[in-house]
């Protein structure tokens, strides 16, 4: 059984991330990347580093109007991504757009369907923040509310940050997917994330998968710290 865990390769260079990408492999569930190498490397560098099998999280967090959506949902299938992330807040014709245009796509090229994953709200997020941008808070309740949305539009789950997990489990039940950002193991800093846990609390909390990115790759060893995190949630 692979580990419940995505390490996000944060970076735009292709041949580190390659490079990091097959130090780990077997340490982790998979691999995350997101806008920054995309936009640096296109699907050619994804191909680049994604070679072994492992499962890959392509981070791109779409959020445009629904035909936009559902043609670069289109354009990421032949890179067998197994996560995909559009915005919930785009609401629900695009998440369905996003879902059926990853079905249609899957189908014809006969692959596996890519699983669509709404983000409620960014873990660089604060109560405050959510009032800065015209947002209802307190936190948790518009989480519930993207969270909910996102689940009557037939994706495949959420990102929500660990202090959401709970909640969301017990509202959504136990088939939907809960991306959990902002883990940070007690050895580590909390970086710029806000809303944070360590791995083995959001695991239990009732996370599905977790996305772990600098306390892993910025370590002296990272094979060391992904196995470090593997001990933890054994």
């Amino acid at each position: 059984m692979k580990p419940p865990f995505f390490i996000a390769l944060d970076m735009t260079d292709p041949l580190k991330a390659a490079e990091l990408a097959s130090r780990l492999r077997g340490h982790a569930g998979g691999i995350k990347l997101g806008l920054e190498f995309f936009n640096a490397n296109g699907p050619s560098g994804v191909r680049q580093v994604v070679h072994g099998g492992e499962r890959l999280f392509l981070d791109l967090k779409l959020h445009d109007i629904p035909n936009t959506v559902a043609g670069a949902v289109r354009a990421i299938v032949p890179l067998s991504p197994y996560l995909v992330t559009t915005h919930a807040a785009g609401g629900r014709a695009m998440m369905q757009a996003a879902l059926d245009a990853a079905g249609d796509a899957a189908t014809k090229l006969a692959k596996p369907r890519p699983k669509i994953i709404g983000v409620t709200v960014l873990t660089s997020l604060a109560d405050s923040d959510l009032q800065a941008t015209g947002q209802r808070g307190p936190m948790l309740d518009q989480v519930r509310r993207l969270a909910l949305l996102a689940r009557e539009s037939g994706t495949d789950g959420v990102v929500c940050s660990p202090h959401e997990v709970a909640a969301l489990r017990a509202e959504c039940g136990p088939e939907f997917l809960l991306v959990v950002p902002g883990i940070r193991p007690s050895w580590t800093s909390a970086d710029d994330q806000k809303r944070i846990m360590t791995p083995g609390e959001a695991l239990r909390a009732g996370a599905s998968y977790l996305v772990i990115g600098r306390p892993i790759t910025a370590a002296e060893n990272p094979a060391d710290a992904a196995r470090q995190v593997e001990a933890e949630l054994r």
